[in-house]
Order: C-alpha cells, then structure tokens, then sequence
C-alpha cells in the first residue's frame, strides 16, 4: 500500500471548527499520512483571527503553519472575507486555480481523499 493520503479542506470560520482541522491535520501527520490543509469560504477569517499571538490557538497555528502542512488558501474567499493582506502577510501560497477557487479534483488526481469541516 502506497502513502496514505488527506487533504483537508477548510470551509468554516468559527475558530473551534477551524481549530479540529489543524488538529486533524496534525494527528495524522503524525500516523505518518501525506496531509494538505486547504483553506476555503469563512475559514481565512480564521486565519485573521489565529495569527494574533494573544489568541489562545495561535500556538497550534503557527506549529501547523510550520510543518507545512497548509498547502493553499482559497483566494476568492480570501478576497471575499477581507483577509487578503493579512494571508499574504502570513506568508500562505493563495490558490486560484477554479474560477478563483483551489480545485478539490486537483488533489483526488493526486491520490488524496477529501475530507471537509
């Protein structure tokens, strides 16, 4: 059997459901699965929220943000949700690729099962 692999798509922006996507993401890092979190609809405004340090999950952020595990966040909705700079301030690769949207069939070519919160 090959790699496993997830990608975990981010739709929500209420911070506990985005939190259980890092979460997620970690633990199966760490039962040795290839992991990409993608963040779509509200959840870059999450990201707004969890990249100030006095946030009580900025600590999970930033070491999900470290393990590379954040693979794209959704420009549209990025742009949508007024979050944009603060993305970009972040330093996360921001995906277009579906009429503003990253596409989920790119990952499922790829071997990845698609999970959304």
């Amino acid at each position: 059997m090959g790699t496993k692999k997830v990608a975990l798509f981010a739709f929500r922006g209420e911070q506990m459901c985005f939190v259980h996507v890092l979460l997620n993401g970690m633990e199966y890092r760490g039962k040795g699965y290839d992991v990409k979190i993608v963040i779509e609809g509200q959840a870059p405004l999450a990201i707004k929220e969890v990249r100030e340090k006095e946030n009580p999950f900025h600590e999970l952020y930033e070491k999900t943000k470290a393990s590379g595990l954040i693979d794209c966040v959704c420009m549209a909705c990025a742009s949508k949700m007024d979050c944009l700079d603060a993305i970009k301030a972040e330093g996360l690769r921001l995906n277009n690729e579906m009429s503003g949207h990253p596409s989920m069939a790119q990952y499922t070519d790829q071997g990845y099962v698609v999970i959304t919160f």
